[in-house]
């Protein structure tokens, strides 16, 4: 039983030891060796010197510690320096006031005397700084850890070998609880009052329990008091069960009451948070009904906080909320109240906006008076001016400016310019600088670049024109400034431009046109052909069309002889050659016409039978006929004269053309009646035949020159020529026929078939000839068709149209079904469609005008935002009067106690010490920041402002956490951030804290990763304080909801046992065969992966340990998958800022690594730990003494395995290649958590969670407060001057304003107000530390309005102005794209109805009121013609396109779907709209009861510093008598005596005792007349009030004047006053 016992004792301290290095693992963030090397690894102190700068840092800063690293102990063991460690650790224990009883010795841990103490300490020590809230609480981790039965038997030997016992750790809670103060112990028994209240379920006796002032409990209303009970009831129910799962059976020694009972700070969280949700419940009430006055009253709920809140932009802020609210409505798909956080953010917002609008109008004043006054110096000025929100203008150019601008605001109907026409000028005129200073400077890249700026606006501008651009302008320049022009204007350079490019265009036209050319002459098409060559036409001007065929022909025919030539098949004519054909071409058409014209003068001499005349025209050399004889003209009269007798008309008319073949082949046609002749067949296809042709005139001469010559050489042989012919025919005859008699004989069946198609070609004639005779009468054929035709047409309409006119009315309702049809699924398309066509969009674009109504509405929006700005600037005033009372109220306060001091001194005081009597009045007895004079509370005011910045702006804290080590930067959060957020107790610091954590994530990610995967194998240090902060109590609430089911389920299968390994399931099958057979295996024992796997058992029970595995696997990633919900917001929200992050940074990078990293983040880093070990994160309930079996941590780890295989898309191969069979299901795993992961990230924005928008601090009474120490504050204040420029670079920045406002780093002492000149080193060392932890509370304050920038906000006004112009283009001008309607001219139709809707839209806006009407800039556009429009709208289209926003290659679809946007949006608008007002007036009412409230505290003020003043006076008052104060007479020798008169000026000592000063109190207290005489005479009378004194005394001033002569002491006049007059 001994050694039984002495094993648990063991066992037990080893449990504590791993509870201690577990707690110091989660304070220090760092690994710790293992617990059985633990106390080793204390005794040289760096880790306790490390644990005490954690929670002291002022005690043990990091300097201090020896050896940090541990590199001289690792190198040579221990020193004696590290004792200065221990020592350190216990300093900062003592500091934090951990009682000593706890406390080890030195050597007790640097000699190990009794390491079982330090253990004891730290656990004391882990209690003692949970309950002040500055570190985790330790673990009970008895049962719950193993030890191998070596471990614990050494540690047993090492116990009994010091001889040690264990101290009682189950002790520590009660020696702490007996250390309660009288206050706590009430304050204790006031808390548990109201559980028991709470149990009761009696809601009177609960608020009256609430309203115990022992409870410290604020913000009880009483109409709440229901949702108090239920709410409290509620929290203890579910904290009472928390109990009972971890104390199932018995109630363990030492347990805390408010294990079962709900704490203070508990209750005043849920009446915080009851509170919050009945304020925002108002809010949204006062939206739903659009009440502006309402929410006025709702937002000024001191339960919200809100801040900046501005009477006169009630209006603003209920159209923002109500846009917010139905935002997140339409988000979450139901209605939701916007959370605190929200609701600030749309204040801020709304006033923003108010703000820039503004200041952006009175700059455009500025502006156009600056123009007026003709001064360019003045108006460049003004032009420069941020608040204009202009482009960037350029010095040089003033006078281009006042010019251009000048002349603008001439012809403006109004006489001013507005912004936007201000802001199109100002850019263009910019531009337009800007080339004339490239061209100054003749830099052709710094001119192109201005040219192409969209700024410019420059239509057909060309890169391939650079150069010539820059020459054309350059010598347009020159001349411009001979002529006396400075500037080139924007027309000359566009003008310029267009010359240029016609120049270039006309070069381009000519090689296209040759290239054009080139290509018809391939092609054999002579119509091509000629379309090129009339590309040449204004240099080739004898183009005719009629020669297009002989164009081609030349051409063609020279192209060839040029491929021939060169050998090259793809050479082509040049311009030359091109030119040179053409003229050829042109002279082969005069050369034939006149050889027609000399043929037809032919034919008509013949017909004229005249020989002499067709001799002549025979001879003509245009025809070029050949042998023509003169004695033969008779022959050749007559014989072609037969000729042509013999050709007969093919037809009863006779044509008109005839066709002539030219020497080359060419055929060129003639009309004989109009003599027009043509290189290309006739239409009609027929020519005259009874027309002699060249050619046959040609062999008409020639066969009768031939006779006429042969005739003569026959005359002289005749004879013999008749005697050779006869033998000759003879000869000939016999054998024809011989030859023929053979033929016909042998080629019978051919003769035959020739007849046969003889008689097929007869028939084929005759068809042709019908054919021919039909085609020559095609236009009467037609005729009769087309008139057959059309009766039979005309019949079928008749019938059709009796038809439809006996069913009219089914007709009507299928038009109207066709019709709806037709408009509603249009509508549907403009609805669902992502990118509508521009042709639905013009069927709805009459939408988006405004009825009579909106504009009654937009009205009272405005009229209810100026109201509310209005009324929150005099709630500001009524603010700052009463911070003024409080100071006043001070003052009499500090007066009086500062008085009973000196009276009970005064009697000390000789003549000889007087002048301390000054000092004395002047000593504050409050010396520390929060002191009421005036230099203490600008300082305390300083740091409220610097704190309210650094919570409200995260990019400082940021920016700072980076700028230091990462150890100093975790406790920096810990100690400082966390205390300024109140560790997220409410709705707005959670909202805060959050916007920290995501700035600071970005900023991590933005800095230091370099690679997607950094993020992975570095140790990200926001994502490790965001897994920390969220995985606490209610971290481990949501993965007890997730994951107790299946953990419970894998712990209850007793059966269940997941082996993977295949050596351990060898081993396991060879003892279970061992055991049940009684007999050593022969198998060995040690064996490989591989050889284990040979035997067919142990794959067997791999492969039914997989399938358990996979089962229950599943069941943890359905659990996990469908628990999004449950996941803390701020993980899920942090997941979702990391995973937009990452692909900002890394576009490129595949979306599925960026699913790694979010599934690392919310799988592995938070959801992990808590599957592997469910024992330590609560998951499960496991009794006292117990511990989770090895078989089951084995399985969880297999299945946590599994899993982050799963989550990390990561397969088995290598050593684990045998559970391969288990990528498949991996596979799917991870597509379902790459799910999860996507549905995990789409969370609202923190605004919509938290209730957040800038409204939210608008109508708060209350401001946030914050609890920190001095040597917090004092560190912050040091930091952020250390890196101040690190943290905000831009010397403008705020932050720099405010910390010069705090001036140099003040000390422990100035701040607390207390000294230690009299100690020693030693001792002025702990009294600075002790003050340094005095704590002090900020109530924070913005000192400094947001300025948000403009570039947005000009973004959205150009593209609404944009927009604007194109809903008039739209409807008046139809087209299937924009481009087309802006660029296609509108016809005179399109101009009047666009006239038309303009001056509708201009009776309109004359009957709404002025608020309402079109910002100047809409209505001067509105009044544009359509061309001014176009232009202006392609001009905003080109600077849209430059800021990414549209893109011109899909016809600025972006732009169509806005429209359609707008389309859909318009009622949600005015639903919005309504909200708004809502909203407004409830901000009203709101409002109306801050400044009620305000104004009965200055009254309530007033009354009592009257009261004070009253009672002050009232010692000198006698009971009963009169009671008028009796008045005082002083000469100024007396007074100067006293030390109250210091001198009166040209007045000489000796004289001071004829001047006498009578001070008389009148009715009011507090006021006296002091009335001076010199010698008797009356002189001056000087009002004095006793407030004023105590006034300039706050302000330090020590002398004042009194008749603008006398000087006198403020401090002793003071004393004078309340010793003779407020005495008691």
């Amino acid at each position: 039983m001994d050694e039984q016992r002495r094993q648990n004792i063991a066992y037990q301290y080893l449990c504590h030891l791993e509870e201690a290095k577990r707690w110091m693992e989660a304070c220090l963030g760092e690994e710790l060796p293992p617990s059985t090397e633990l106390e080793e690894t204390l005794r040289n102190g760096v880790l306790l010197a490390k644990l005490g700068h954690c929670f002291a840092p002022a005690v043990v800063p990091m300097k201090k510690i020896y050896d940090p690293e541990q590199t001289r102990y690792k190198a040579a063991g221990l020193h004696f320096r590290h004792t200065d460690n221990i020592n350190h650790w216990r300093d900062a224990m003592s500091h934090v006031g951990l009682p000593s009883i706890f406390h080890p010795e030195t050597t007790d841990i640097y000699d190990k005397k009794n390491m079982p103490r330090v253990i004891y300490c730290i656990h004391a020590l882990s209690f003692y700084l949970f309950k002040l809230g500055l570190a985790p609480p330790i673990q009970d981790l008895y049962g719950k850890v193993n030890f191998t039965e070596e471990e614990i038997n050494n540690m047993k030997r090492e116990l009994e070998k010091y001889g040690l016992q264990l101290p009682a750790f189950s002790k520590i809670g009660g020696i702490l609880a007996n250390e309660l103060s009288v206050d706590e112990a009430a304050v204790h028994a006031a808390v548990l009052a109201i559980n028991e209240a709470v149990d009761r379920g009696v809601v009177a006796q609960t608020m009256e329990t609430l309203h115990n002032p022992h409870a410290m409990l604020v913000g009880l209303r009483e109409e709440l008091a229901g949702a108090y009970q239920e709410v409290l009831h509620q929290a203890k129910l579910e904290k009472g069960s928390n109990a009972r799962n971890r104390y199932p059976q018995v109630i363990p020694e030492g347990e805390d009451v408010y294990d079962w009972c709900l704490t203070q700070a508990e209750i005043q969280g849920n009446i915080n948070k009851v509170n919050v949700r009945g304020a925002l419940e108002e809010v949204d009430n006062a939206l739903e009904r659009q009440d502006v006055l309402v929410l006025h009253c709702a937002l000024q709920d001191p339960a919200l906080a809100l801040r900046c809140l501005q009477r006169d932009n009630l209006e603003l802020y209920l159209e923002q909320l109500s846009t917010d609210r139905e935002e997140k409505a339409l988000e979450l798909g139901y209605l939701e109240l916007l959370e605190q956080e929200e609701v600030q953010a749309g204040i801020l917002t709304a006033n923003r906006r108010d703000e820039k609008e503004r200041a952006m109008l009175q700059a455009v004043g500025r502006i156009n008076a600056a123009i007026r006054r003709g001064m360019p110096a003045e108006t460049l000025e003004a032009l420069m001016d941020p608040a204009a929100q202009l482009p960037d203008v350029h010095a040089p150019a003033a006078p281009l400016y006042q010019q251009q601008l000048a002349l603008l605001q001439c012809q403006h109907p109004q006489g001013e310019l507005a912004q936007e026409e201000l802001f199109v000028a100002v850019e263009m005129l910019s531009a337009v600088a800007l080339v004339n200073q490239a061209l100054d400077a003749r830099n052709p890249s710094w001119l192109w670049s201005s040219l192409v700026s969209p700024a410019l606006g420059l239509s057909g501008v060309e890169d391939t024109n650079a150069q010539r651009y820059f020459d054309d302008l350059l010598q347009l320049k020159g001349q411009s400034r001979k002529a006396g022009a400075e500037f080139l204007s924007w027309n000359d350079i566009q003008d310029s431009v267009n010359s240029t490019n016609s120049s270039v265009q006309d070069e381009n036209d000519r090689v296209h046109a040759v290239r054009l050319v080139n290509e018809a002459l391939l092609q054999a098409d002579p119509e091509r052909t000629l379309a090129a060559l009339l590309l040449l036409a204004p240099t080739l001007p004898d183009i005719a069309l009629p020669t297009a065929p002989r164009y081609h022909s030349v051409l063609s025919r020279a192209r060839r002889h040029k491929v021939q030539a060169t050998e090259d098949n793809g050479a082509v004519l040049w311009w030359e050659e091109i030119q040179e054909g053409v003229c050829q071409a042109n002279q082969d058409t005069v050369v034939a016409r006149n050889m027609a014209l000399g043929i037809a003068a032919i034919n008509q001499a013949i017909k004229e039978g005249k020989a002499s005349q067709t001799l002549r025209v025979l001879c003509n050399p245009d025809v070029a006929l050949r042998g023509v004889v003169d004695a033969c003209a008779d022959t050749y009269q007559e014989q072609l004269a037969a000729l042509m007798a013999t050709k007969r008309p093919a037809g009863s008319v006779k044509p008109f053309w005839i066709r002539h073949k030219l020497l080359d082949g060419a055929e060129y046609y003639l009309n004989l009646q109009t003599l027009e002749g043509s290189w290309q067949c006739p239409r009609s296809g027929s020519f005259n035949t009874t027309h002699l042709s060249r050619e046959e005139i040609q062999s008409v001469i020639s066969r009768a020159t031939a006779a006429h010559d042969r005739q003569r050489l026959w005359a002289a042989s005749v004879s013999l020529v008749v005697r050779l012919q006869a033998r000759l025919r003879g000869f000939l005859v016999r054998q024809q026929f011989v030859a023929r008699r053979h033929v016909l004989q042998e080629q019978r069946p051919a003769a035959l078939r020739i007849q046969a198609c003889w008689r097929g070609y007869r028939q084929r004639r005759a068809y042709l000839e019908r054919l021919h005779y039909l085609k020559s009468n095609t236009d009467a054929a037609i005729k009769i068709q087309a008139a057959v035709r059309m009766w039979q047409t005309r019949r079928k309409y008749q019938e059709r149209l009796r038809y439809f006119r006996q069913n009219i009315k089914a007709v009507i309702k299928i038009q109207a079904f066709v019709r709806a049809n037709k408009a509603r699924g249009d509508y549907r398309m403009l609805v669902h469609t992502k990118s509508p066509p521009l042709s639905i969009v013009q069927r709805f674009i009459h939408l988006l005008e405004q009825s009579q109504h909106d504009f009654w509405e937009e009205s009272e929006v405005l009229r209810l935002q100026e109201e509310v700005v209005k009324r929150i600037r005099a709630s500001r005033q009524l603010e700052s009067d009463l911070d003024l009372m409080d100071i006043k109220i001070g003052l009499l306060v500090k007066n009086r106690i500062t008085l009973q001091e000196v009276v009970s001194h005064c009697k000390k005081l000789t003549k000889k010490n007087k002048e301390q009597l000054s000092e004395m009045m002047s000593m504050d007895k409050q010396k520390g920041l929060k002191s009421l004079s005036k230099e203490k509370r600008q300082k305390l005011e300083a740091y409220q402002h610097l704190f309210y910045l650094l919570q409200t702006q995260p990019v400082y804290l940021a920016r700072l956490i980076f700028q230091m080590p990462q150890n100093k930067s975790t406790k920096f959060m810990e100690s400082v951030i966390f205390t300024l957020y109140n560790y997220a107790s409410n709705p707005r610091e959670a909202y805060l804290l959050l916007q920290l954590f995501k700035v600071a994530l970005q900023e991590e990610i933005s800095s230091k990763v370099d690679h997607v995967h950094d993020i992975l194998t570095g140790n990200a240090t926001v994502i490790r304080l965001v897994v920390s902060f969220y995985r606490n109590t209610r971290g481990q609430n949501a993965l007890r909801h997730i994951l107790a089911g299946p953990v419970q389920e894998v712990l209850q299968d007793k059966t269940l046992g997941i082996r993977t390994d295949p050596v351990d399931i060898y081993k396991a099958w060879i003892n279970q065969t061992e055991s049940q057979s009684g007999h050593r295996s022969k198998l060995p024992y040690e064996v490989s992966p591989e050889q284990a796997l040979s035997h067919p058992e142990v794959q067997r029970r791999l492969d039914i340990s997989i399938c358990n595995l996979l089962a229950i696997t599943d069941k943890f990633v359905s659990a996990i998958t469908s628990s999004v919900d449950k996941i803390p917001y701020g993980m899920r929200y942090m997941a979702k800022i990391l995973r937009t992050s990452l692909v900002e940074k890394f576009p490129k990078a595949p979306a599925e690594e960026v699913d790694k990293i979010v599934g690392n983040l919310l799988y592995y880093r938070f959801m992990n730990p808590a599957v592997v070990a469910p024992d330590g994160f609560d998951i499960v309930d496991v009794s006292a003494g117990a511990a989770l079996h090895p078989d089951q941590r084995r399985s969880l780890g297999c299945i946590a395995k599994v899993l982050q295989h799963a989550a990390a898309h990561k397969a088995f191969e290598g050593e684990s290649s045998h559970l391969c069979r288990v990528n498949q299901y991996l596979e799917d795993t991870h597509n379902k958590f790459r799910r999860f992961i996507s549905d995990a990230c789409c969370v609202p924005e923190p605004e919509e969670r938290f209730n957040m928008d800038e409204y939210s601090e608008m109508v708060a009474v209350a401001k946030p407060v914050i609890y920190i120490t001095v040597g917090e504050l004092i560190n912050t204040h040091k930091l952020l001057l250390e890196h101040q420029d690190s943290i905000a670079p831009h010397r403008s920045d705020p932050l720099h304003e405010l910390l010069e406002d705090l001036d140099e780093l003040p000390t422990v002492q100035s701040l607390v107000g207390e000294s230690v000149v009299s100690l020693g080193d030693s001792g002025v060392e702990q009294v600075l530390s002790q003050l340094s932890r005095t704590e002090i509370s900020l109530t924070l304050t913005n000192k400094l309005m947001p300025v948000a920038g403009s570039e947005e906000s000009d973004t959205r006004s150009l593209l609404l102005s944009t927009k604007q112009m194109l809903v008039d283009l739209i409807q008046a001008q139809p087209g299937d794209s924009l481009p087309e309607i802006l660029w296609t001219p509108a016809s005179e139709h399109e101009e009047a109805a666009h006239e038309h809707l303009v001056r509708r839209r201009a009776l309109r806006d004359a009957q709404a009121c002025a608020q309402l009407r079109r910002r100047g800039s809409l209505a001067a556009n509105g009044q544009l013609s359509m061309e001014e429009k176009k232009r202006k709208v392609i001009r905003n289209l080109r600077r849209l396109e430059s800021l990414g926003l549209l893109h011109s290659a899909n016809q600025y679809q972006e732009l169509v779907d806005e429209l359609a946007k707008d389309i859909r949006n318009q009622r949600r608008h005015r639903q919005q709209r309504r909200r708004e007002l809502l909203k407004l007036r409830q901000t009203l009412e709101g409002l109306d009861a801050k400044t009620l409230f305000y104004e009965e505290q200055i009254d309530y003020y007033n009354q009592y510093i009257k009261t004070c003043l009253d009672n002050l006076a009232a010692s000198n008052k006698v009971s009963g008598k009169s009671k008028k104060l009796p008045s005082l007479h002083y000469t100024a020798a007396q007074l100067w005596e006293k030390g109250v008169l210091l001198e009166i000026q040209d007045l000489p000592p000796s004289q001071l005792k004829n001047v006498i000063f009578d001070i008389i109190p009148c009715e009011e207290s507090g006021r006296f007349q002091v009335k001076a005489k010199f010698m008797g005479i009356d002189m001056e009378c000087f009002q004095l009030h006793y407030q004023d004194l105590l006034q300039l005394q706050y302000e330090g001033v020590a002398v004042m004047k009194m008749f603008d002569k006398a000087k006198v002491n403020v401090n002793l006049l003071i004393f004078l006053l309340n010793k003779k007059f407020f005495k008691k």
